[in-house]
């Protein structure tokens, strides 16, 4: 796997838009930012890529908290901007 860098991009597995973004790297897990919720720890265990700045963690090892965190991280934003 790639190094981790903070402000890679952060994405789930089943999702294609962007969702926050890498705050801080350390051995066993990373901090994001997810946008509208704040910062989360994540294991590293749940890191599934990274590629061209991007980071792509496994939904199914996230906690409940973070899940909910990401499915409502555009919930603020209008339908109609593209």
């Amino acid at each position: 796997m790639n190094p981790i860098r903070e402000g890679y991009a952060v994405f789930v597995h089943d999702g294609d838009k962007q969702f926050g973004a890498v705050r801080h790297v350390s051995a066993h897990e990373i901090r994001i930012y997810v946008e509208n919720a704040g910062d989360f720890t994540v294991p590293i265990s749940a890191v599934k890529e990274v590629e061209d700045d991007k980071v792509v963690l496994d939904s199914s090892k996230l906690d409940a908290e973070l899940r909910k965190a990401i499915a409502q991280a555009h919930s603020g934003e209008d339908p109609r901007i593209p």
